[in-house]
């Protein structure tokens, strides 16, 4: 299975260049409520909140509009078949789903946009 992963030994600096990255290949804009990776604090520090691929979206997910991709192991959103309903984002354990006014819910398909904007190296993607 394919993940998007935070390095462990590494420190985030809040610079919130993987949120750009992933709001603008998303959305075609900065804004951080529109990203598939959340910088929260931790401590004195923060952290990269990313999709752990639980699938829990894709259980509660009434339309089949969520599915896991048999070679990468990643769980998409099919556009056409979401109804918007947001029922994924709520059940998603890192909260990390983007549920926006108008459109379909996006959410982290491990493609790397975020790991190439990120200056200090921590993210990756690994074959789990």
């Amino acid at each position: 299975m394919k993940k998007l992963m935070v390095k462990k030994t590494a420190e985030c600096m809040a610079c919130l260049e993987c949120v750009r990255a992933c709001s603008n290949a998303f959305f075609k804009t900065f804004d951080p409520d529109l990203s598939c990776i959340k910088i929260v604090a931790k401590g004195t520090g923060a952290k990269p909140m990313t999709c752990i691929q639980c699938g829990k979206c894709e259980k509660v997910c009434e339309a089949g509009a969520i599915t896991q991709n048999p070679k990468t192991g990643v769980y998409m959103i099919n556009k056409k078949l979401c109804t918007s309903c947001g029922k994924c984002a709520e059940v998603c354990p890192m909260k990390v789903m983007v549920s926006p006014a108008e459109g379909p819910t996006a959410k982290c398909i491990a493609c790397g946009i975020c790991v190439k904007a990120c200056p200090m190296e921590i993210l990756e993607i690994v074959e789990k």
